[in-house]
């Protein structure tokens, strides 16, 4: 197994100026520990509070410290995925600026890659949050694990550690950086779990809401199609279709017969069901072949294009500060 020579921590956070000095200080007392070569991203994702020049002030005093700024917010996938970009380690580590994130579990999570695994989830065993959070998320995390096929108790941890060869092979937008455990799954990647601890929240308020809960559902309808069905898209649009297709024949051959005996069928509202089924299964064959087509058309083909307008890059380390000019 590779050993681990250096560790990026790539921290989104909005709106956190309370939290960052003191998550600051705990993850340099734990990385000095650990006595690895390290750097701390931290991605402001549109904050409207001191939380970026908090940060620069560290990065002036730390040159292990990098901040990404974002003009607007843009999500936490993106937030993550910029960070990923500029990560120079060999292990990514990610985490909250909440400080619900316990940095001490940080050694724990090394261990367990040493293992043999590609990626360590946290596992909030024990959360300390209000049941409006905990219990959509245990309906979600059942259904990521039905989904996906597999089996972790917590896929909204963001407490996570990678080794570089997931984030490289994995693009992230919208809500997909919830489902990265499932991807890399897919992908062949040794997924593994811990229990961490987990903090109640000390400052602010959270971010989570009912319209995150919904885009995550939504968004787990894609990585079933990007585990399962991304390169046999007819394979699922076609069971629809041939369920659909079949039960429509049957009433159809049903009306068939009812009126050869002569009754009349002209009038009754199962002649446009049957009808209705026919041409939805067709539709449906339809979907899979074009979609068919457009997998084999853009085979190993990546859409590239990076919409993210970022306000500044500081990576004292580098010794250069960039100015994203629109």
């Amino acid at each position: 197994m590779n050993s681990v020579n250096c560790i990026s921590l790539v921290i989104p956070l909005l709106n956190e100026q309370d939290s960052i000095k003191i998550l600051y200080n705990k993850l340099t007392s734990i990385l000095k520990v650990i006595d690895k070569a390290y750097e701390i991203i931290f991605v402001d994702d549109g904050s409207n509070d001191n939380s970026p020049e908090i940060i620069r002030e560290i990065c002036r005093q730390d040159i292990n410290v990098k901040l990404i700024r974002f003009r607007r917010n843009f999500g936490k996938a993106t937030a993550l995925s910029s960070g990923f970009e500029i990560a120079k380690g060999d292990v990514i580590i990610t985490m909250d600026a909440d400080l619900q994130d316990e940095p001490n579990e940080i050694p724990k999570m090394l261990a367990k890659l040493t293992e043999g695994f590609d990626l360590v989830s946290g596992w909030k065993l024990i959360r300390n949050d209000p049941i409006s959070k905990t219990l959509p998320s245990k309906l979600f995390n059942k259904t990521v694990s039905f989904v996906s096929g597999l089996e972790l108790h917590d896929f909204n941890c963001g407490f996570k550690a990678y080794r570089r060869e997931i984030i490289k092979n994995i693009q992230l937008y919208g809500e997909m950086h919830r489902y990265i455990p499932a991807l890399a799954h897919n992908m062949g990647f040794k997924v593994g779990e811990i229990p961490v601890k987990h903090n109640a929240r000390q400052f602010g308020k959270s971010k989570y809401g009912f319209n995150r809960f919904l885009r995550g559902l939504f968004d787990c309808l894609t990585v079933l199609f990007l585990t399962k069905y991304v390169k046999r898209p007819l394979h699922f649009f076609g069971k629809f279709g041939l369920i659909s297709g079949f039960v429509g024949a049957v009433i159809c051959i049903y009306l068939t017969i009812i009126k050869i005996l002569g009754e009349k069928i002209g009038n009754r509202p199962l002649l446009n069901l049957g009808i209705l089924l026919i041409i939805l299964g067709a539709q449906f064959f339809s979907t899979g072949l074009i979609a068919e087509m457009i997998t084999l058309n853009n085979h190993k083909k990546y859409n590239k294009n990076n919409q993210v307008q970022i306000l500044e890059i500081i990576n004292i380390n580098d010794s250069r500060l960039q100015n994203a000019v629109n």
